[in-house]
């Protein structure tokens, strides 16, 4: 199968990041379990925007740990035969920094990707499946035909239980329940 994967808040804990951001620039809590809607409606769309720039720099995107699982799960996808396309939305800026975060990490992948609509880029190269976080991105790939997967967090919870996503509260528990669609 043809699997695509995102970064932040999907192969680590972005949401940390961009929360010391938010409180370092602007004097700005986030707190995660608070966030319960894709939107960031504590920030304006110009601080989101400088808090993600500064959380995509060289610095901060090196500094990211994957979280426990996600590359033993996706080594094993990638040795038993799987193609891997890493994809997210960030700046293609930041797309060499991102490779040699990846390849840090020792995650195997066939293809980075780094664009503003990760599902119509998806759909064009034959993506079977995509672990995302964004609700949004999730309900598009639904409506393209794509099976859609995902950690929790609380941006997606209710999509999950509406939705037909598979997912995980870890790394383990979302590999163990994807295993049936890529058998």
């Amino acid at each position: 199968m043809r699997i695509a994967i995102d970064i932040d808040s999907t192969l680590h804990h972005y949401w940390d990041q961009l929360s010391a951001a938010a409180r370092k620039r602007f004097g700005v809590d986030l707190p995660y379990e608070d966030q319960v809607t894709w939107n960031i409606t504590l920030l304006r769309p110009e601080q989101v925007k400088a808090c993600v720039r500064e959380t995509h720099g060289e610095k901060m995107v090196l500094a990211a740990k994957p979280y426990p699982g996600a590359v033993e799960a996706v080594r094993a996808w990638h040795e038993a035969g799987h193609f891997i396309h890493i994809t997210s939305h960030r700046d293609t800026a930041s797309k060499e920094v991102t490779a040699q975060w990846l390849d840090s990490i020792g995650l195997p992948y066939d293809e980075l990707h780094c664009s503003d609509d990760k599902v119509a880029h998806c759909k064009a190269i034959g993506i079977d499946v995509l672990i995302d976080d964004s609700p949004e991105n999730l309900e598009r790939a639904l409506d393209e035909g794509m099976i859609v997967a995902t950690l929790l967090h609380p941006w997606n919870r209710e999509l999950c239980e509406t939705e037909d996503v598979v997912h995980g509260e870890t790394w383990a528990e979302l590999a163990r329940n994807l295993e049936p669609v890529l058998r």
